[in-house]
């Protein structure tokens, strides 16, 4: 909620007729049952809960669709969802009942944050992080950065920290960043952005990391402004920038962006991630926008003008 809040502050200084049509772009993915749709198909969690993170940092949720979207998370069995939903599922019950609507989680069994936590660690790994699921045989960074954030919106520790930590560090390339499953060699600007936080949560990130770290982000940067997923691919994304420009931030890392560079490359008429409909795009090759890239281009420009209030 923090990060939130600060994308808010920065956010605020966008005028009200952008907003609005990044808001109706947002609005427009919603279906019947309350829930919001990716590019094609039905409701889905996932974007549910990208949907209504945006919609907060552009200024709230109306109560209508506090009780629309409360609706939809009250239909969904906690049982049956995997990490990445869960996320979603608790995010977005949250931002309902922050945003004045009724506790999306009354109905729930009162042992329900029990549940959750053996859900957790059911996919913990024997190399100390968490898997995707219980068929996993090893951690990913992601959905181990994701666990760590479910616990923390269910007012829980990570059980067995010092697991957790050995795991990131085992992670670790020598180029200077992070990998998001054991086999891999390169490594990716978002598992990067995933091990740092939670090495900065954990009171782990040293000087030596720090140097890492911005060799590593250094590596990525793209000529567009923004940055790319890994060294190999020839092009910016609107994920892997806002990842980026994060842990930048939240680290003090510099000498590493450009911020001129990078609200050009979200927000070039010709070139940029914005389009004038509403909504963003994932790269510049990209046709339409989505709701889960309309956040990553909305965070973009909330951490950028946050920084300069």
């Amino acid at each position: 909620m923090r990060l939130a809040d600060r994308l808010a502050r920065g956010l605020a200084r966008m005028d009200a007729e952008r907003r609005d049509r990044h808001r109706q772009f947002i609005l427009s993915c919603q279906m019947p049952d309350g829930g919001f749709r990716g590019r094609e198909g039905d409701s889905d969690l996932y974007y549910t809960g990208f949907a209504v993170r945006s919609l907060a940092i552009l200024g709230g949720l109306s109560p209508d669709e506090c009780q629309s979207v409360g609706g939809y998370v009250k239909r969904q069995s906690q049982s049956r969802l995997s990490v990445i939903d869960l996320v979603s599922w608790l995010y977005t019950g949250l931002v309902v009942q922050l945003s004045g609507g009724e506790d999306a989680f009354a109905d729930a069994a009162p042992d329900w944050t029990d549940q959750i936590a053996a859900t957790l660690e059911g996919v913990r790994t024997a190399d100390g992080g968490y898997a995707k699921t219980t068929e996993g045989a090893a951690g990913s960074t992601y959905h181990s950065f994701l666990v760590a954030l479910i616990y923390e919106l269910i007012g829980r520790e990570v059980p067995e920290p010092n697991r957790l930590i050995q795991f990131l560090y085992d992670r670790q390339r020598d180029d200077g960043g992070f990998v998001e499953i054991a086999p891999m060699r390169r490594s990716g600007t978002n598992p990067t952005a995933a091990a740092a936080a939670l090495l900065q949560k954990f009171g782990r990130v040293d000087d030596e990391i720090r140097d890492d770290l911005r060799d590593f982000l250094r590596d990525v940067r793209s000529s567009e402004g923004g940055f790319q997923a890994n060294s190999r691919i020839p092009f910016a994304d609107g994920l892997s920038t806002f990842t980026a420009l994060l842990t930048v931030q939240d680290l003090e890392l510099e000498d590493v962006i450009s911020a001129t560079k990078i609200e050009r490359f979200v927000t070039d008429e010709k070139h940029g991630l914005e389009l004038p409909t509403g909504g963003f795009r994932g790269a510049a090759w990209d046709t339409h926008a989505d709701v889960e890239y309309t956040f990553y281009g909305l965070g973009n420009l909330g951490l950028l003008w946050s920084a300069d209030s």
